[in-house]
């Protein structure tokens, strides 16, 4: 972000504020997100400076959903002021601890009951029907061509042949199928422990987490966020743990009116099916973050990725083939990967 920008939205915020500008002389810049938006904690005063690029970054919508998601009760940034023209907006800072630095085995039950009673509440939320788009099997689709383009065809440097290209889009006919078949409801999209703010009170008890980074939220696959909480791409758990959470939350909707009477089976089924089209995705998109966007960090995190992968890979019959396909084609140019290490998943 140029000094220019950054002395722009300095006065912008002390014009918000009516204070002076020397009030921001040392205010923090903070480490960005997977996008283009750019942070600045402000020095003893509870909001957040941001620039959000006015070419990639749709900051009217943010503040429309922001705004519908306060109204619903649940803890999301309020809007104090906002330049769309510029970029500049000024949002209330819900503090600086995200879930990922308390998650612990002593402590992620707590963590995530909190986590998935706040999921349910938005679940249960109505927006104006022009507010939020469809997460339909085009939108699915475009995600995981992420995949052979970013994650094999660059990262890997592999060329895909017309077989093999069959095979990939066979795989994602089948998830894209088993998707449809979910309720439909408010998709946070990126609801996972880096995205969730941690919120206790004075007296050290838990609060229902913030949410931040809410902006492409769509209406769509009602397990999905479930999946982007229990299969974290930067932190896992045992996989009998996973599906106990899972369950645990599918109890609750099922009561809630949210989902319809299911056998655990089927339900862990569509569970899984939605991780595997949200990590399919994920693969490329951290690999075009590392190679288009000089973001190399999300490499790191990779093999924990491939692990979910593979392991839903392994588990569906009707995924067989692609499973033994990745084992023989991809795994060798993977393994001589400088980020690649084994990552075991806990059973």
């Amino acid at each position: 972000m140029q000094p220019s920008l950054i002395d722009a939205l300095a006065a912008w915020t002390a014009t918000q504020l009516s204070l002076r500008g020397e009030v921001f002389s040392s205010w923090q810049p903070l480490s960005g997100d997977a996008g283009f938006r750019r942070y600045f904690r402000l020095e003893k005063l509870p909001y957040l400076a941001v620039y959000a690029p006015p070419a990639s970054e749709n900051s009217l919508l943010f503040c429309s959903i922001a705004r519908f998601l306060r109204q619903q009760g649940l803890a999301v940034p309020e809007i104090i002021g906002a330049d769309f023209a510029q970029g500049f907006l000024l949002v209330s800072d819900l503090g600086n601890e995200l879930y990922a630095a308390h998650l612990s085995e002593d402590r992620v039950d707590g963590l995530y009951g909190e986590a998935i009673q706040t999921l349910l509440q938005l679940q249960q939320t109505k927006p104006a029907q022009d507010l939020l788009a469809h997460y339909d099997a085009a939108t699915l689709r475009r995600e995981m061509e992420l995949f052979p383009q970013w994650f094999i065809g660059e990262l890997l440097q592999y060329s895909l042949n017309d077989d093999e290209q069959q095979l990939i889009a066979q795989c994602f006919s089948y998830l894209e199928q088993a998707v449809a078949k979910q309720p439909k409801v408010v998709v946070h999209r990126d609801f996972h422990s880096r995205n969730l703010i941690y919120r206790q009170t004075q007296q050290g008890r838990l609060l229902p987490p913030g949410l931040i980074d809410f902006q492409d939220a769509l209406i769509g696959p009602a397990s999905y966020d479930l999946v982007s909480l229990l299969k974290d791409c930067y932190i896992d758990w045992p996989k009998s743990q996973v599906r106990s959470f899972a369950l645990a939350y599918y109890q609750q909707a099922q009561q809630q009116g949210i989902w319809p009477r299911l056998r655990e089976g089927e339900f862990i089924q569509g569970f899984d099916l939605m991780g595997l089209q949200r990590h399919i995705k994920v693969l490329g998109i951290f690999a075009r973050l590392s190679l288009r966007d000089n973001k190399h960090g999300y490499l790191q995190d990779l093999p924990r990725v491939l692990a979910y992968t593979l392991d839903v890979l392994g588990h569906y019959p009707a995924l067989a083939s692609l499973h033994q396909w990745f084992y023989l084609r991809l795994m060798p140019l993977i393994e001589q990967q400088s980020w690649y290490y084994p990552h075991k998943l806990a059973q």
